[in-house]
């Protein structure tokens, strides 16, 4: 696998008796990896420590083999950024503001304009840079904060939730377009909480509960796991007894059973179960594993 463009080690943030990170390390490797957890799990605390904005409690990061502690500048040269929150002058005009931007990330007025334009159109706003941004909607001024993170031609994106607020068809269009930042060689890390988001989009997830890492690595192998359903005729309870011995989690809705389960082992376990017991089995086998259904089994909450 390539050299990670993040790192994390052992990083811990603490805001009074609050802790945002508690402990993290993991490696982030080239490609659009989504960054997912409820509000309040530390995403943006995250984002932010990346930036170099927020000096973390404990712990090292480094971001495109700098230290964003110590040499944050050199990070924010190489990576944009698109805040959450309202963050344009609504008295600017597109154009205006993204040139503005490229002109802060060092380049020079002329092919600032340039590059303003180019990226205004590929994000669909090529007939709109000339209006004030105080007259563009929610969608607009979205894909307007994606313009000017991505305008200085950025090893790095960092994107947080970049589809919040906006309607359907607003959403369709800005996951699009991050999934063209992955086709252009740029690497995003995308914030949301919205899980089904970052299975359209990402190649890789980290996943986030109060602070805590759930769990990191590619979406495919996610998806590859899937979970372990059994639909039983008798009473279920000898089962979930068994599994729940055996380590696993089960959940039970109505009669069917499911269980997550990486290997085949558990099916000889509700065979043995079933015949011991005399539970009949109406259905058996692997369904489809989502990152809710996954983050929903995993998470700890707020400690």
């Amino acid at each position: 696998m390539s050299s990670p463009i993040v790192s994390l080690s052992a990083l811990t943030q603490h805001f009074g008796e609050v802790v945002a990170l508690d402990s993290l390390t993991l490696e982030v490797h080239p490609g659009v990896t989504g960054l997912v957890g409820a509000n309040g799990a530390g995403k943006t605390t995250m984002l932010r420590i990346l930036l170099g904005l927020i000096h973390p409690t404990a712990g090292a990061v480094t971001v495109l083999g700098h230290d964003a502690r110590t040499d944050s500048i050199s990070v924010r040269s190489r990576v944009g950024y698109m805040p959450e929150g309202s963050a344009v002058p609504k008295d600017q005009t597109a154009a205006d503001f993204v040139a503005y931007a490229a002109e802060l990330a060092g380049l020079p007025p002329k092919d600032a304009r340039r590059r303003s334009s180019e990226t205004l159109f590929l994000v669909g706003l090529e007939e709109e840079r000339f209006r004030f941004l105080g007259d563009f909607s929610t969608g607009m001024l979205q894909r307007v904060k994606l313009a000017q993170s991505i305008v200085h031609g950025p090893d790095l994106v960092l994107l947080d939730e970049p589809a919040s607020g906006l309607d359907p068809a607003g959403r369709a269009q800005m996951l699009a377009l991050i999934r063209r930042l992955g086709g252009f060689g740029i690497n995003v890390i995308v914030s949301s909480h919205v899980l089904s988001d970052i299975e359209e989009t990402c190649d890789f997830v980290v996943m986030l509960d109060a602070g805590k890492l759930v769990r990191s690595g590619p979406l495919d192998a996610h998806r590859s796991s899937g979970a372990v359903s059994v639909e039983v005729i008798d009473d279920p309870a000898p089962l979930m007894e068994a599994l729940t011995a055996a380590g696993h989690e089960p959940a039970l809705t109505g009669r069917t059973v499911t269980v997550l389960a990486s290997d085949d082992a558990v099916f000889d376990l509700v065979r043995d179960v079933a015949a011991g017991a005399g539970i009949g089995i109406l259905r058996l086998g692997r369904t489809a594993l989502t990152l809710e259904d996954e983050f929903l089994s995993s998470a700890r909450g707020p400690s």
